[in-house]
């Protein structure tokens, strides 16, 4: 049995054109949606809250982020992240007590696990976020030094110092805030100390921190 091959149709210009155009117009981004209810997010104006079963933050809008601000709501599978900055320039931490943490680089975030009961240690590297091996009972040590880790939020709010130039500066932050400083540095980090940029990065982060923090209320107990 014989058959013969037939050519595939002969496309005109217009429709080669439309055929190319696929290929080199890459398609928009999806819109960001809410987590929960599946709303489309403004870009840069919405909330996060954490997932405490699989310690991750997921992005909200602001009606499901405040159904999620008071403890327990939603089970406390779900907690909001605040928004609140403070500083605490009475602090007494120094150099010493510094080096009890045993932290290679000059940046470091505290939280409090509510589900495990501990504080954890962060600290920004090409890898990401690493966790300090250093005895929890030490860093409470070093966080006594300072009236801010009394205050801290469990979950959802960071207690961030900064060792430079002779000083060490405690702020209490939203904890999605020490993540993205920690996605910051992964990018531009280079070499041993991170390099030139990364450093011009970190010091335009803690400016931003510094001009939005204020010192605590008798309001901002627990």
């Amino acid at each position: 049995m014989s058959g013969r091959l037939t050519a595939p149709p002969r496309l005109g210009p217009s429709s080669a054109h439309r055929g190319l155009r696929r290929f080199r117009t890459p398609a928009p981004p999806a819109p960001e949606r809410c987590e929960l209810c599946g709303v489309v997010l403004a870009e840069h104006n919405h909330r996060h809250l954490v997932n405490t079963e699989r310690r991750a933050l997921a992005c909200a809008c602001t009606p499901c982020a405040l159904l999620f601000e008071q403890p327990g709501a939603g089970s406390g599978q779900f907690r909001t992240v605040p928004d609140r900055y403070l500083v605490d320039p009475g602090h007494t931490l120094d150099d010493a007590a510094w080096n009890l943490l045993q932290i290679p680089v000059g940046v470091v975030f505290f939280l409090r696990h509510a589900d495990l009961d501990r504080l954890v240690a962060l600290y920004p590297s090409p890898a990401g976020a690493t966790e300090s091996e250093l005895d929890p009972s030490t860093w409470q040590t070093v966080l006594d030094a300072s009236r801010l880790a009394g205050l801290l939020r469990p979950d959802v709010e960071a207690l961030l110092l900064r060792r430079s130039e002779g000083r060490i500066d405690c702020y209490l932050v939203p904890v999605d805030l020490c993540y993205e400083l920690v996605g910051r540095m992964r990018l531009l980090w280079q070499g041993f100390d991170g390099g030139a940029e990364a450093r011009a990065a970190l010091t335009e982060f803690f400016a931003k921190v510094a001009r939005r923090a204020r010192e605590p209320r008798e309001d901002d107990r627990p």
